[in-house]
């Protein structure tokens, strides 16, 4: 009877460390994964500052070529 009780401990304790194992597996995926999102997020925040400063930069270009503009079309009204 005790040997039975054995062998059935044993049984449990073998799936115990089965899934123990795979959970561990998929920890370290699960970590990689993270890793690799957590790059995606730094380089996706490094092309919105690019972006937002290129944004910038023509708006500030665009201001300027506005006003050249209209100092044209007022030269050309004075004539």
């Amino acid at each position: 009877m005790s040997f039975e009780v054995f062998e059935k401990l044993e049984t449990k304790v073998q799936q115990a460390i089965d899934t123990i194992t795979l959970l561990q597996m998929e920890i370290e995926e699960l970590k990689e994964q993270n890793t690799n999102l957590a790059q995606q997020v730094q380089q996706a925040n490094g092309n919105q500052e690019s972006l937002v400063r290129e944004n910038t930069q023509l708006k500030e270009e665009q201001v300027v070529w506005q006003e050249r503009l209209r100092s044209l079309l007022g030269k050309m009204e004075e004539v």
